[in-house]
């Protein structure tokens, strides 16, 4: 259908009702549908492998890009996008800022291909490795100035929407009992991939403002650490500045 007054072929007719038994009857997200979803106004690869990008997440990308320019003021950095999933956040930073150099990791062989696929639709320049968190970067000796993750955090034990629970991948959701143990793991190793100075930013549950900083502080004691709300007024993002 070309203009908004034509008439629907047979096959755009039944694509449509195809599309809506889809998302009513079979309970599919309408991005899995579809086939993909924008982010950051990129165009993404999206499907079973990977978790559907979020608002929010957009809103950390931001961030990231407002603290880069606080602390690092246009130098050229290096940064890392762990647990990467679809690319979304490391597609967008490299996109929005030629001086950040991007890798990124995931435990997930089929995300990464999903995460691959979206780089090159997007002429993003990223490098990928696959492994369990620092893992990869660890045993490469690599160095970066950013470490960015939105890690799975919700508690394996709260409530998930069907739509949600039934279609997108479950090592991209769950981080244990608390849902900080993602969080715990990266920063107890953090210190072995990151430069001085350093920032570590973090999407997180809205609920765990008090427990981000204590583990923050834990680690870093001396880092400067910043909870920020969302659009909707939840405790969403820890933005760490260690110097």
């Amino acid at each position: 259908m070309e203009k908004l007054h034509d008439e629907l072929s047979e096959e755009e007719v039944l694509n449509i009702t195809n599309a809506v038994n889809e998302y009513l009857i079979k309970n599919r997200p309408i991005q899995h549908i579809l086939g993909y979803a924008y982010f950051y106004g990129y165009k993404m690869i999206v499907n079973e492998n990977v978790l559907i990008p979020r608002y929010e997440t957009e809103e950390l990308v931001g961030y990231v890009l407002n603290k880069y320019d606080e602390v690092f003021d246009g130098k050229k950095v290096t940064v890392v996008d762990v647990g990467t999933g679809s690319g979304n956040i490391a597609l967008a930073l490299a996109k929005e800022e030629p001086n950040m150099t991007l890798y990124a990791t995931d435990i997930s062989e089929s995300a990464l291909e999903v995460a691959k696929e979206n780089a090159k639709n997007n002429d993003a320049k990223i490098t990928f490795y696959q492994g369990d968190m620092l893992n990869p970067l660890i045993e490469r000796n690599l160095k970066f100035d950013i470490l960015v993750s939105n890690p799975p955090y919700i508690p394996d034990s709260e409530f998930v929407e069907d739509i949600v629970r039934d279609n997108e991948p479950h090592i991209a959701l769950f981080g244990g009992t608390d849902g900080m143990k993602f969080y715990e793991i990266i920063l107890r190793n953090a210190h072995k991939v990151l430069n001085k100075p350093a920032i570590i930013a973090f999407e997180h549950s809205y609920n765990k403002k008090m427990e981000m900083e204590a583990l923050v502080k834990h680690y870093f004691k001396d880092a400067e650490v910043e909870v920020i709300k969302d659009l909707q007024g939840k405790d969403r993002m820890t933005l760490v500045v260690i110097k």
